[in-house]
């Protein structure tokens, strides 16, 4: 499959569906979270035991993406992403007729493994269409839709909660997934031929899969997008108590602040596909990590002074606009790396590394609860300046390839 033979429409509808097909995260994440103390009276459970049903989810999504990378190089993206979501739209309806805590954690890890599918091939089938500054363009335009997911999410959410409940919200992630699956078989052609694909047992796939961490260039550039993604998860882990409890922001100020950052994290995202024709990838990839060290250094030197909320809003929106950028350039360069026979593999990696850093920070940027934004600051300062470095690192490795 060829750009030159998508019309342009073609390219829009890929764009969005692939980029609805990747939300998977932020659809079975945030648009539940205003029902949570619903949910609670509704289990009889505590408030940790609710969160379990988060944790695992994230476990779901970092895991399956092993297992789904390896099985799409070997079978192609269409069979994963059709299998993948139906089992996505069955768990998700399931979980409206349980009633025991532990047995809707545990469906929730299922459903976390089901939906790990979309965000891996939506990497994979871009690899397969585009390479060099158009691969770029399209991420650019990708994680411009994924990223829009976050912002709607909890929005959705709150207004079906009071309307037909939390049991609501897992119906609409039903239908969501219902559509999808009819999408994928009657819209999205398979971009992964058969000649393109491994025709070694799939059992070499996954050795392929993990000979990919002896890649040290690559890893380096993922480890890079990880960290970032860690500081992203930081702020969303904490954001909450920080500005509602902390500086005694309205919930109306703090969904107003919280949608702002989100267009941030748009904005990032759309800045390399218009800079591309001037400036490198690996200059962008630079550039926006550099700067995001700079706004996570005033974050942490804001600590020194009396509390301001201004101190910490503006660096948070630089920060978060460098990691759009962060991401877009970071996916393109490591999925350009590896060839297109192993894109699936490839996005494994890139969503585990993601995922599992993620999940690493998000309890840390809490510790200190609304007594201090000090752990947030220092987790988005700590993995700014590690991205930097890992990066800087991977050109040098470069250089003396």
């Amino acid at each position: 499959m060829n750009i030159h033979k998508l019309s342009k429409f073609d390219r829009v509808w890929l764009v969005f569906f692939m980029g609805l097909v990747s939300a998977t995260g932020p659809l079975s994440l945030d648009m539940y979270l205003p029902g949570l103390p619903q949910m609670q009276s509704y289990f009889h459970s505590s408030a940790s035991a609710l969160q379990l049903s988060i944790t695992f989810c994230l476990i779901g999504l970092a895991v399956g993406q092993l297992f789904v990378g390896p099985i799409s190089d070997h079978y192609g993206r269409k069979i994963p992403l059709i299998g993948g979501f139906l089992l996505y739209a069955i768990t998700s309806l399931s979980l409206i007729f349980i009633h025991n805590i532990w047995l809707f954690i545990f469906i929730r890890l299922l459903q976390g493994l089901a939906g790990s599918a979309g965000q891996v091939l939506s990497r994979a089938v871009a690899r397969d269409i585009y390479d060099g500054r158009e691969l770029t363009k399209f991420y650019s335009m990708l994680m411009a839709v994924n990223g829009a997911f976050p912002i709607i999410a909890p929005i959705i959410g709150g207004i079906l909660l009071p309307l037909v409940g939390w049991q609501g919200i897992f119906i609409l992630l039903f239908i969501i997934g219902i559509l999808v699956v009819i999408g994928v078989i009657f819209t999205i052609p398979e971009t992964l031929k058969s000649g393109q694909r491994g025709s070694q047992p799939i059992k070499e796939s996954f050795v392929d899969m993990l000979k990919m961490f002896s890649h040290h260039r690559f890893v380096l550039i993922a480890l890079t997008q990880g960290l970032v993604f860690g500081a992203l998860f930081s702020y969303i882990a904490a954001s909450s108590f920080v500005f509602e409890s902390f500086f005694h922001m309205s919930v109306h100020q703090f969904s107003i602040l919280y949608a702002i950052n989100g267009l941030g994290i748009i904005l990032g995202n759309n800045l390399p596909g218009y800079l591309m024709d001037y400036v490198k990838n690996r200059d962008l990839l630079l550039g926006g990590l550099i700067v995001g060290t700079f706004a996570s250094c005033l974050m942490v030197g804001s600590l020194l002074v009396d509390p301001m909320p201004i101190l910490v809003i503006i660096p948070l929106f630089v920060v978060v606009f460098c990691v759009g950028i962060v991401n877009t350039m970071a996916t393109s360069m490591a999925m350009s790396i590896e060839g297109s026979s192993n894109a699936g593999a490839a996005s494994a990696v890139l969503g585990l590394l993601m995922n599992i850093i993620g999940a690493l920070a998000s309890p840390l940027s809490g510790i200190m609860g609304a007594q201090s934004y000090a752990p947030m600051a220092f987790l988005i300062f700590g993995s700014e300046v590690l991205g930097l470095i890992l990066f800087i690192f991977a050109l040098r490795m470069r250089k003396r390839s």
